[in-house]
């Protein structure tokens, strides 16, 4: 990742580190409107993800009538169904791991999750997301294996031992914590099973678990309703200001907390975004203006020329570094991603030659060389997407993503490797194993690899090029 940092403008970076000098006493000193400017741009990279992140949490876990609520706080909601066309609520959605979903309150008590044996077989995890999208720990087969067992998160501010039963104690940074699981489907006869899994899935605050008293309760919270310019505007900083009140400030983010302070950004400060002056407010629109042309340059040079992917945009804060523009990345185009040891993301947006992909224009291969299917130890896919709605296309076979548990019913090569026909029609007689049906028009697929082996975390492993086969 140095050698990344090293290709990207400085500003992009917005290291704390580069913006400390000089500003000790800046946050008692009110910043002009061209100060402002350059502050809202910091900030506005800083706390997108925090306030995209609290979008979700509004809506899965405090809002009972959205139509994405999934369980109040500390409990679990679990989903499994094999999706298909006609679910249109998620764009993009990954059909082969189901998903579970927790939000975490740790400020009156920590959370004890348990997670029941699973056939070692099938892979499952469950990411823990801290308020600023850092992936701070893993639960599951790569991580913690596949015995199950107990494990206690516990928030900043919390000073107990680990209790009887728990087989590790996981700290976060931040009092509100997100847990998404993810278990294995292997195919649509599968469901039932995955079902099982999940109901041994458990979310108990510690009290309930060791069977004590439970503390009192922390303060009840008015949470604040989104907006539509939530992500998009000086409203921003208003949901900032109230997320970061959740967490103490990291010590690596004292000066630039500092720094931001002189525009009225800190935790748990009031930030009314209508009753600021003209100039005020117009000074802060142009620093999220001169953001968002910041990202679109970075993506430009170093996303879609893919120098960075999103094994540098998703991790723990170490990880990061610090880089807000990177954790800014992962949140703009997929948040909520997982860190690079626990699946790796490639998108076919474009052919080899850097053409969009268009099934009525073309017909298309990925082809696997002997020896070379994606390394992993859990499973990969490739999955199909209209290119116009995002959701999965209808076929005729039914068949949205090809993956390796179906490797066995694959045609092989003549020398041993593996060709997946993506196109709209049906392939020559003979191959239609192999056939990822496409829309008539324009397409994209993703191709997931869970517990990528190392040569695939460090870009060694050669990713096939979707080739034009007319």
């Amino acid at each position: 990742m140095t050698l990344l940092r090293r290709l990207l403008p400085g500003p992009l970076l917005l290291a704390a580190a580069c913006i400390a000098a000089g500003n000790a006493q800046a946050a008692d000193v009110p910043a002009s409107p061209a100060q402002a400017r350059e502050i809202a741009g910091q900030a506005y990279l800083y706390g997108f993800p925090v306030v995209s992140s609290y979008s979700t949490f509004h809506a899965q876990a405090l809002d009972p009538n959205s139509p994405d609520f999934k369980a109040p706080l500390n409990h679990i909601g679990n989903t499994a169904n094999v999706f298909t066309p006609e679910d249109k609520a998620i764009i993009t959605p990954n059909s082969d791991t189901p998903y579970s979903f927790a939000w975490l309150d740790l400020r009156a008590e920590p959370i004890v999750l348990t997670l029941p044996p699973v056939d070692p077989k099938r892979y499952y995890s469950v990411q823990l997301v801290d308020i600023y999208t850092h992936n701070f720990a893993y639960l599951g087969r790569r991580a913690t294996g596949a015995g199950g067992g107990s494990y206690l998160i516990a928030g900043p501010h919390w000073k107990g031992k680990m209790p009887k039963g728990v087989k590790k104690v996981i700290r976060s940074e931040s009092d509100i914590v997100y847990a998404l699981y993810r278990t294995q489907l292997f195919d649509a006869q599968d469901i039932d099973a995955v079902r099982q899994v999940q109901a041994g899935y458990k979310v108990q605050p510690l009290s309930e678990f060791a069977g004590t008293k439970a503390p009192p309760a922390a303060a009840p919270v008015s949470w604040p309703a989104p907006v539509a310019d939530m992500t998009d505007s000086p409203a921003l900083f208003g949901y900032l200001n109230f997320m970061l009140g959740f967490a103490p400030t990291h010590p690596s983010e004292t000066a630039l907390m500092k720094r931001f302070a002189r525009i009225g950004i800190a935790p748990a400060k009031p930030f009314d975004a209508a009753a600021l002056s003209p100039d005020m407010k117009a000074a802060l629109e142009a620093g999220i203006a001169d953001a968002k042309q910041q990202f679109a340059e970075f993506k430009k040079t170093q996303v879609d020329t893919k120098k960075v992917s999103s094994a540098d945009f998703f991790g723990t804060r170490s990880h990061l570094k610090n880089n807000y523009m990177y954790r800014f990345a992962g949140a703009r185009l997929g948040i909520y991603g997982n860190s690079s040891a626990e699946a790796i993301y490639t998108g076919y947006f474009v052919d080899a030659d850097g053409q969009p992909a268009d099934a009525s224009k073309h017909r298309y291969v990925l082809r696997f060389p002997q020896g070379g299917l994606p390394p992993n130890d859990a499973f990969w896919s490739l999955t199909m997407y209209d290119g116009k709605s995002q959701l999965l296309v209808a076929n005729p076979l039914k068949r949205y993503l090809i993956n390796s548990s179906m490797a066995p019913g694959l045609q092989r090569d003549a020398d041993g490797g593996l060709s997946l026909y993506v196109q709209a029609q049906p392939p020559a007689a003979g191959k239609e194993a192999n056939w990822l049906p496409a829309p008539d028009g324009p397409f994209y697929a993703v191709l997931r690899i869970y517990e990528p082996k190392p040569s695939v975390q460090d870009g060694t492993w050669p990713v096939p090029k979707l080739q034009k086969a007319d």
